[in-house]
């Protein structure tokens, strides 16, 4: 925000104060500096706006570069929020850019009607000849609107604006979720806004003098009938800004061409099932084998199925460990997309892979303490992380630096729980055994529920593991009480730092941000806990 005001500020009074724009200024009014202040701040958000959808870079970035602090991995964990605002500002300033040039046109035109003063007629009925050149871009054409569709800024403007509507609206929450196709589809109308954003100021539409030493404008703005007559004023000369924007953008398109070339290679890699597994709670689980596949805990992949179609990737969080020699995701059917793929893959069609990328879930084992809480099919990476634990603790790892972890998963419906409950059931006798119970705290809660299921529960109340899940840690039915929760880490745990993971909808993750929050001692010695949430 603060380099965006600046620039805005910087450019503002360049062209509202700079000399070399006097004669633009007395055309136009405040409005050239309201129309090109915007477009500094433009270049620089189109500059942002491709870095963090730059998946491979921040990858390494967060991964390889670990001397980046923890905080500042926490930034590039917010990587899509970012690459909102970013886009908000890109609107925003697109909208006063517009509305500037909009009224430019009309005064350029009512300039070259000579409806203002005498000092307008002149300068807008210079000829571009021998000795002179243009200032007002609008030549023997009566109609604004006519110039604004054919000049190549006026062509280029309107449909970088087209595409930018189209993306953003297509990008709102109720379209991405219902509609995931016109979504994908229309952002990558980004091509198209970047061509024509290079090629916008072209046409050098604004034009500033160029002979301020020879034509001194506080001499000579008031004797119009001497220009080119004497020589202490001859005609002012005027050229058009050469085009900028390509020196900011063009960085980030050679990044971002690396990063969909990389991704092309890595689609064309041969991918082999080792297992499929639909699951009666709707819940496909795909095990995939990849020449040179390497994961970490809680990464995500991107799938692509071409017999669906060569353009859709959908990301999916890992649930299998890295120390597998396989790598298996989960899939829960609630779209179009999802339950074509399911139909699809009972005839083992060609699967694409991308990834694997960085989240947020890496860090888990950087923390003393970790909680971990998911919703629904929000559990699949924390399925990663108590999969890798497992292994580490099978393998006596020394390197192993979490010492307890409390894991949390809601879930409306009974079955939902049935793929997980296997991995928690082994972890559970695993711990017993290694005398480590305390190790692993876990809670189900079931938020729905029906009669049947209550009075069922009834019966076998008394059963020593859950009905549920048949695991010895009962299911708990509602909403968990975080204060509770909260409060018991807390004290359990009076000198640490608790990282708390949610993979889950943003409701319940601005709960658990201000619980961290409340819960966090002032004292860096004592209890303090650190909000990470799955983005993608």
């Amino acid at each position: 925000m603060s380099i965006n005001i600046f620039l805005f500020v910087w450019f503002y009074f360049f062209y509202d104060l700079g000399d070399q724009f006097y004669y633009t200024r007395h055309l136009l009014g405040s409005a050239l500096a309201w129309a090109r202040a915007p477009a500094a701040v433009l270049n620089f958000n189109c500059l942002l706006i491709l870095l963090p959808v730059c998946r491979n870079l921040l990858s390494l970035i967060r991964g390889s570069f670990m001397c980046c602090g923890r905080t500042m991995r926490k930034q590039l964990d917010k990587n899509i929020s970012f690459h909102k605002l970013v886009a908000y500002m890109i609107g925003l300033m697109t909208a006063v850019h517009t509305i500037a040039h909009l009224l430019n046109v009309e005064w350029y035109n009512n300039s070259r009607r000579r409806m203002y003063d005498p000092l307008s007629t002149a300068l807008s009925d210079l000829p571009d000849g021998n000795n002179t050149t243009y200032l007002n871009p609008i030549r023997n054409i009566d109609n604004p609107t006519y110039f604004a569709m054919t000049s190549l800024a006026g062509i280029t403007g309107v449909i970088i604006t087209l595409c930018l509507i189209l993306i953003i609206t297509s990008s709102m929450e109720v379209i991405r979720r219902s509609y995931f196709e016109v979504f994908w589809y229309t952002h990558h109308l980004f091509v198209i806004f970047f061509i024509g954003l290079v090629i916008h100021g072209a046409g050098r539409i604004v034009r500033s003098q160029q002979n301020l030493v020879q034509h001194n404008y506080t001499l000579c703005k008031d004797r119009i009938e001497s220009w080119g007559k004497v020589a202490e004023c001859p005609y002012p000369q005027f050229a058009g800004g050469a085009p900028g924007t390509w020196m900011w953008v063009i960085g980030p398109m050679f990044l971002y061409l690396c990063e969909r070339i990389l991704r092309f290679i890595r689609y064309t890699q041969t991918v082999k099932y080792r297992k499929i597994v639909i699951r009666p709670s709707k819940v496909l689980e795909l095990q995939l084998v990849k020449a040179g596949f390497k994961m970490e805990v809680g990464q995500y992949v991107f799938l692509n199925c071409p017999a669906i179609s060569h353009l859709e990737w959908h990301p999916f969080t890992m649930t299998s460990a890295p120390e597998e020699d396989f790598f298996s995701v989960h899939i829960r059917s609630v779209g179009d997309w999802t339950q074509k793929l399911i139909k699809t893959l009972m005839l083992q069609t060609r699967m694409g892979v991308d990834g694997p990328f960085g989240t947020a879930s890496e860090d888990v084992f950087d923390y003393e303490v970790s909680m971990l809480v998911g919703a629904g099919i929000g559990v699949t990476p924390f399925a990663s992380i108590l999969k890798s634990i497992w292994y580490k603790f099978k393998d006596s790892d020394p390197k192993l630096r979490t010492r307890k972890i409390y894991f949390y998963w809601l879930c409306r419906e009974t079955h939902a729980f049935e793929w997980f409950a296997d991995l928690l059931q082994v972890l559970e006798k695993e711990m017993e055994e290694r005398g480590m119970g305390d190790f692993l705290t876990y809670k189900l809660f079931l938020t729905g529920w029906d009669q049947s299921h209550t009075d069922h529960v009834m019966v076998r109340f008394d059963e020593d593991t859950d009905v549920v899940t048949g695991l010895k840690q009962k299911t708990n039915y509602g909403r968990p009480n975080w204060e509770k929760e909260f409060e018991q880490v807390r004290k359990e745990n009076p000198s640490s730092t608790v990282g708390t993971f949610l993979c889950g909808p943003a409701v319940l993750a601005k709960v658990l941000e201000k619980k961290c929050a409340k819960y966090s001692d002032v004292d860096p010695r004592k209890t303090r806990f650190y909000f990470n949430k799955e983005n993608f």
